[in-house]
């Protein structure tokens, strides 16, 4: 909403409250859809401004209003020029073999987040970005070369790790870059042949950057990324002290990054849904030390946010329960609703 000067009022424009005279009388009511009779009306009582509804006024769902925000426009802007700049540079290193310039790197990483002003925020803003198609891949590691930054600072890493973590996020899946869309976004199971096929990605990675001058950590999360502490992981089966401790933060992005990017065949998962996703999938697989900071904070960033359940009612996350943190308490009217003891409602969706 915002104040128009009456003389520049147009045809169609719809009233966001009501508009008194001087004797307090409404001459005008909210809602009334401005005309040329209304107009009159105004200059008439002299009334210099009204308040007008704008176009985010009319946004009903979470994605609509922030694509509507000036702030989020700016930073779209932004994150899809340095996209397109990252996009040039890898395609560069492995097309040519170019060497990639590490500080300008972390430019790209600093571009985009001036928009953002708290890592919860950056998150929100990327939780509503679609690249294209043609970019998904790139996207991805843009994406969690962001979220690497943003999760270095909740885990309190030292300033010099978050930079090692950030530059994780840019090279780690590399080796996907030179794997066909069709097999690395496709929206059906994969055949045993197409996902080990796949699973290359890891080595080819690895065999891309092995020899570069960076941090050996980064060249070990291009391998690592999909090991898992209990051995489950690929391409070695590594357990617990065996995997780099940066590539067990970047399998957390990974797989966040992954659960919140939007695909033509599926949703993102909201926050809770997140989080659930991650404790269903066993905490121990991602070193439970590791990535319970990470989900108490995502859980945390929700305080205040509207929500939907899935028995129809809109409802305010109020509490989140340490013990169970996909299950928050919520109020709806003057009902408190602890989750945890009713799991037969959920959070369907964020408002």
């Amino acid at each position: 909403m915002k104040y128009i000067a009456t003389l520049a009022l147009k045809n169609g424009m719809e009233l966001a409250e009501n508009v008194f005279d001087y004797k307090n009388k409404v001459i005008l009511k909210e809602g009334v859809i401005i005309d040329e009779l209304s107009i009159s009306k105004l200059e008439r009582y002299s009334i210099m401004t009204v308040l007008i509804k704008e176009p985010k006024d009319y946004a009903t769902t979470r994605f609509e209003k922030m694509h509507l925000d000036d702030q989020y426009r700016k930073f779209e802007d932004e994150y899809k020029n340095n996209l397109n700049a990252y996009k040039y540079m890898i395609n560069q290193f492995i097309e040519k073999k170019e060497p990639i310039n590490i500080e300008y790197l972390l430019q790209i990483h600093d571009n985009i987040t001036k928009y953002a002003k708290s890592g919860e925020q950056l998150l929100d803003m990327l939780y509503n970005m679609l690249p294209s198609e043609d970019d998904l891949t790139y996207a991805h590691c843009l994406n969690a070369a962001l979220i690497s930054h943003v999760f270095g600072g909740w885990l309190s890493l030292s300033k010099e790790d978050v930079r090692i973590l950030t530059l994780c996020g840019f090279f780690y899946d590399i080796g996907k870059i030179t794997l066909p869309n069709s097999l690395i976004w496709s929206p059906g199971k994969l055949s045993d042949f197409q996902f080990n096929w796949m699973k290359t990605h890891t080595t080819i990675g690895y065999d891309l950057i092995k020899n570069q001058k960076i941090d050996q950590h980064i060249i070990n999360a291009t391998l690592m990324h999909h090991e898992r502490c209990d051995g489950s992981g690929y391409p070695n089966h590594l357990k617990d002290e065996e995997i780099d401790l940066f590539s067990k933060y970047i399998s957390i992005v990974d797989a966040y990054v992954a659960m919140t990017s939007a695909r033509i065949y599926r949703k993102s998962k909201h926050a809770f849904e997140v989080v659930e996703s991650f404790i269903d999938a066993g905490v121990e697989k991602y070193g439970s030390g590791i990535i319970w900071p990470i989900l108490e904070h995502i859980a945390q960033s929700q305080l205040g946010r509207k929500v939907l359940l899935s028995n129809g009612f809109e409802a305010d996350v109020i509490f989140i329960n340490k013990m169970s943190l996909a299950r928050p308490l919520v109020k709806m009217g003057e009902e408190v609703l602890d989750l945890y003891k009713n799991p037969e409602i959920k959070i369907v969706a964020i408002l």
